[in-house]
């Protein structure tokens, strides 16, 4: 057994942050976009401005609570494929943006089985719940053409 090299393990790190950072910087925005359209929905006029204004103070309020959620789930479920990937070949995009998008899901609904809340407001419709899922699933996406091309990593 080889050990990967420092340059990959820097490299895997490295795709393995972002991944995070865009699951985590699109979660956001989906999550802010859902709470407004249901305040539109009660009548709430909510002009363009307000709704920038509104996604960028939720990047900043939220996703110090949604992004180690993202950066633990991820790291799992890359590390998961990883290994699934030594038996079951296939693209790696496709992989790892299914890890990403299963990962999202899995934490949202694994906090709402053990403490009977739904954290993420957006998460409480099955349309927001794919929307996140959506952006676990780019995240892996992302992941996946950021890892180095051997791939001879842990991750």
């Amino acid at each position: 057994m080889t050990w990967p090299s420092k340059s990959n393990v820097l490299r895997t790190t490295g795709a393995w942050l972002a991944a995070v950072l865009l699951t985590t910087l699109l979660g956001c925005v989906v999550q802010t976009q859902f709470n407004l359209a249901a305040l539109t929905e009660l009548g709430a006029q909510i002009p363009l401005s307000l709704r920038l204004q509104t996604t960028a103070q939720d990047i900043v309020g939220f996703s110090p609570s949604f992004g180690p959620l993202v950066a633990i789930g991820l790291l799992v479920a890359f590390v998961f494929t990883r290994g699934l990937r030594i038996w079951v070949p296939g693209p790696r995009a496709a992989w790892y943006g299914l890890a990403g998008g299963v990962a999202v899901l899995t934490i949202l609904l694994a906090l709402n089985m053990a403490f009977g809340i739904t954290p993420v407001a957006a998460a409480r419709s099955a349309l927001g719940l794919a929307g996140l899922a959506v952006c676990g699933a780019l995240g892996g996406a992302l992941f996946a053409r950021l890892l180095p091309r051997a791939e001879n990593t842990a991750a």
